[in-house]
């Protein structure tokens, strides 16, 4: 298999076992480039790619504009922000407009579920999803995978544990999907009122206890705590959060075996995570974000049907 089964990457739920074992294929190949001298290939020369971004980010974005150009796509940064948008116009309304100016691929952000899929179904450009309100981020369950298996091999019998906030979080649903097609042994953690209450259906453990998750897992891939989403008092505080299920060093110290610490970020020190665990031996933290360009790169390639990285 050399394409994807896919036109476009609208979450992990479209992608087959066969597609994430090919873009992890050729996500190495890309590695091996980003650490040479010349980091750019000529791939994507013809391709204008369109960053458009209705949300907030920092990383996704940069780490999407750094793999176009690693590539050699044209770009175009479009933000909501003092855009039209602000003014009332719709969403289609934006991009047809971007199309119009002969955009091959649109890479979205959009606070709103299932932007992405409407998109796909009205213009005529490939279209990735770079996370899409509380449903997906596929980028990012597959960065997270493929960070794993650089550590740890193969996905059989490894146990994974999601911590923090799953109720808002499109992270952990595509960490979700994506370890699950791979093999791999899932559990939620966190506080009751951040665990959906559909989560056990789609083929996960759920535990209410940090202590118990970490002692169960071989990764813990630790959640940002939404502040922008934290309207509905879900927790009394946010040290009453770091004190019941933040991963500090004193709860690692107990276990009686190693684990492997991820976190998509942005981090809230002191909060979901100890400074002193981000920094660790134990962290892959930084691993994960020049894994995203990688990934990244895998994926526009893969879906603007070029030939094999030079």
């Amino acid at each position: 298999m050399s394409a994807l089964s896919v036109k476009h990457l609208l979450g992990i739920k479209g992608l087959n076992l066969d597609d994430i074992q090919l873009i992890f294929k050729t996500a190495v190949d890309f590695k091996q480039v980003i650490n040479r001298p010349i980091k750019r290939l000529p791939t994507l020369r013809d391709v204008t790619i369109a960053n458009a971004f209705f949300e907030n980010s920092t990383r996704t974005r940069l780490s999407f504009e750094l793999a176009e150009k690693r590539l050699s796509a044209d770009v175009i940064n479009f933000s909501s922000s003092g855009s039209s948008v602000s003014k009332g116009e719709t969403l289609l309304d934006t991009v047809n407009n971007l199309i119009a100016m002969k955009v091959d691929m649109i890479v979205m952000r959009h606070q709103h579920p299932g932007a992405a899929y409407f998109l796909s179904q009205h213009v005529n450009a490939t279209i990735l999803n770079a996370g899409d309100g509380t449903h997906e981020h596929p980028t990012q369950g597959l960065l997270d995978a493929f960070s794993m298996r650089e550590r740890h091999g193969e996905f059989k019998g490894l146990r994974v544990a999601i911590i923090g906030d799953i109720l808002h979080s499109r992270v952990a649903l595509s960490n979700i999907f994506c370890l699950n097609k791979l093999g791999a042994e899932v559990m939620v953690c966190g506080p009751a009122t951040l665990i959906p209450k559909y989560i056990s259906s789609l083929g996960v453990k759920v535990e209410y206890n940090v202590e118990k998750a970490l002692a169960w897992c071989d990764v813990a891939n630790v959640l940002r705590i939404q502040l922008e989403r934290q309207q509905g008092g879900y927790f009394p505080s946010l040290r009453e959060y770091n004190l019941s299920f933040g991963v500090t060093m004193e709860r690692l110290s107990k276990l009686n075996k190693s684990i492997t610490i991820m976190h998509p970020g942005p981090i809230n020190r002191g909060v979901e995570i100890d400074s002193d665990v981000a920094d660790s031996q134990h962290s892959i933290i930084l691993d994960q974000v020049e894994n995203g360009v990688a990934i990244r790169m895998a994926v526009l390639y893969l879906l603007s049907s070029g030939s094999q990285p030079a």
